[in-house]
């Protein structure tokens, strides 16, 4: 059985919100958009991404690894049919982080493009572990060894990606298979959380019992600061 929390806050500086969720219960699809792009072009991106996974997913009898990368990829079709027709949109573009788990099988499968981020905190554990990795600039810094983890938070070009839906006509789409069980926590979020909380204080709230952790982590970014739309989907396994 799965308990979904979700929640989403236009923060205390951005005059408008540009991130959207998706819950597909009766399929247990999740997923979370973080749009870019200015005049209102990163909402349509961003909801743009959340519709088409509610259209391909949302009938389906069983859900896939591969079901879920084709969502982005049409989705990164549809995007970029939209600039052709309003070319004051170029530049548009969007995150997209997708989880499905399978209660039958005790597994589950994702799909992610951009630096929104996949955690699970497994059962019993303290630690929070990040499943997709972010395709920013200051990640692959923080890979070659040119900077730290800590010097990429404060970095002037960390909102840098280098992939997002809707910016390459031929996209890669990372995707992976993952074991779940009873006791499980999956947390799917934009960067506006990890921007503000860190991950002691993330794990805290997870297991802290509140009534929607989703809204208990957003209203920990508005307090850290509250900088960028926050939006986080929590997917507890009971």
């Amino acid at each position: 059985m799965q308990q979904v929390y979700e929640a989403t806050d236009v923060g205390l500086v951005r005059k408008g919100n540009e991130d959207n969720l998706a819950v597909l219960e009766n399929v247990h699809v999740y997923a979370v958009a973080d749009g870019m792009g200015g005049e209102a072009a990163g909402d349509v991106a961003s909801q743009m991404l959340v519709d088409t996974v509610r259209e391909m997913l949302s009938g389906r009898e069983s859900v896939g690894e591969d079901d879920l990368c084709q969502a982005v990829i049409q989705a990164n079709r549809a995007i970029r049919q939209y600039v052709v027709e309003h070319p004051g949109c170029e530049g548009m573009g969007t995150t997209a982080t997708l989880l499905h788990i399978d209660d039958q099988s005790d597994s589950g499968s994702w799909a992610h493009v951009g630096d929104s981020r996949l955690y699970v905190l497994r059962q019993g554990s303290m630690v929070l572990e990040q499943i997709t990795r972010d395709h920013s600039y200051v990640e692959d810094l923080v890979r070659e060894g040119t900077i730290t983890p800590e010097e990429a938070k404060t970095h002037p070009q960390r909102n840098m990606l280098t992939r997002a839906v809707g910016a390459m006509e031929n996209l890669p789409v990372d995707s992976g298979q993952l074991a779940v069980r009873g006791g499980d926590i999956f947390l799917l979020a934009t960067d506006g959380l990890m921007k503000h909380v860190p991950d002691e204080e993330i794990v805290r709230l997870l297991r802290a019992g509140t009534e929607n952790p989703a809204r208990a982590l957003v209203d920990a970014a508005l307090s850290g600061g509250g900088t960028d739309n926050v939006t986080a989907v929590v997917v507890s396994l009971l």
